[in-house]
């Protein structure tokens, strides 16, 4: 994959965003407009806590018309979109890296499109090195909000 520069809307200069779950969307959106194919981006957190709503976000911003859902049984739905093709993964489900290669793993990642990978540490040493991280948590005092970590 072409090295590109990562995109990271603005907002988020100091590398984290304290967001409401309508925030996050918009944040998301921004990101899906601001993105250029080929990109990766990674989408990491516990369970719950907003990963495929991020993706819904920047998939509508990347201009897929289609209702997103989460790919957890699935484990990889494409999307079209004007720019490219958007392949949603969820690795949640794998055991090893190994598994990548049953999902058509190589040909997505080295794709002209926009990949979005939820649970990218079961990808181990096969995940690209040039990717978008994005880390979303909890706020242990507020319920209604996640942090964000971006770049």
């Amino acid at each position: 994959m072409p090295a590109h520069r990562h995109v990271v809307p603005p907002r988020a200069t100091e590398g984290h965003l304290t967001l409401s779950e309508a925030e996050l969307r918009h944040w998301g959106d921004e990101l899906g407009r601001a993105a250029n194919p080929p990109l990766l981006i990674t989408l990491t957190g516990e369970l719950g806590v907003g990963k495929t709503t991020l993706a819904q976000a920047i998939c509508a911003g990347y201009g897929v018309k289609e209702e997103i859902t989460s790919p957890t049984y699935a484990l990889v739905h494409e999307y079209k979109a004007p720019k490219s093709a958007v392949f949603h993964i969820d690795l949640y489900r794998l055991d090893s890296p190994e598994q990548l290669t049953n999902i058509g793993w190589d040909e997505i990642v080295s794709s002209r499109s926009l990949v979005l990978v939820e649970w990218p540490e079961r990808a181990g040493d096969r995940l690209p090195e040039d990717h978008l991280p994005i880390d979303l948590d909890y706020i242990a005092d507020d319920p209604k909000r996640r942090i964000l970590l971006a770049g």
